[in-house]
């Protein structure tokens, strides 16, 4: 019984997985909880129009700190640091800035393969806050594109051309409490 499990949570898997292999960057994990910790895993499906893969870059949104990249073997990892709107608390100590952008450059992701990028980060504890997108620009040699449209609140995310990824937020229950470090 538990060997046929396995099967069909695998085979869901694959089904899932070839969903969204001609699509958009998306983010692996599209829940979490306020004040969580996430693992932000950032997934590629495709190149440029045919062209490799040669840089991603992700916008920090506000409130979203303690980013950590995931370092990635044959890609260089920078960060930009800056200002916050407003003075945030971490671990009950005031930060007033921190990772505004993850970049990794360096590398090259043929547009027939898939790769992902991960940082980890603390997610805002507002419950104002029901969903966080991430804007990412997909850089393949001199081609460049932006996955950064938000929908109108009457929108879906799936009737844009270029949607920016997203995790939506909630209370936690039992066994998704989120990352701790």
């Amino acid at each position: 019984m538990k060997r046929l499990f396995l099967i069909a949570a695998a085979s869901m898997a694959l089904v899932s997985l070839s969903g969204t292999a001609s699509a958009h960057i998306t983010l692996e994990t599209g829940m979490s909880s306020w004040g969580s910790y996430y693992k932000a895993v950032f997934r590629v499906p495709h190149g440029c129009d045919g062209a490799a893969t040669t840089g991603i870059s992700v916008e920090i949104p506000e409130g979203v700190i303690s980013v950590k990249p995931m370092e990635k073997s044959g890609w260089k990892i920078t960060t930009v640091v800056g200002k916050y709107a407003k003075t945030l608390k971490s671990h009950g100590k005031p930060i007033t800035e921190g990772v505004k952008t993850v970049d990794w450059s360096g590398g090259s992701l043929a547009d027939d393969r898939y790769d992902e990028f991960v940082f980890l980060a603390q997610l805002p504890d507002d419950k104002d806050v029901m969903r966080i997108f991430f804007p990412v620009t997909q850089t393949c040699g001199a081609k460049t594109v932006r996955w950064n449209q938000v929908p109108k609140p009457d929108q879906s995310p799936h009737d844009l051309k270029n949607p920016a990824p997203y995790v939506d937020l909630m209370a936690p229950h039992d066994g998704m409490e989120g990352m701790h470090h």
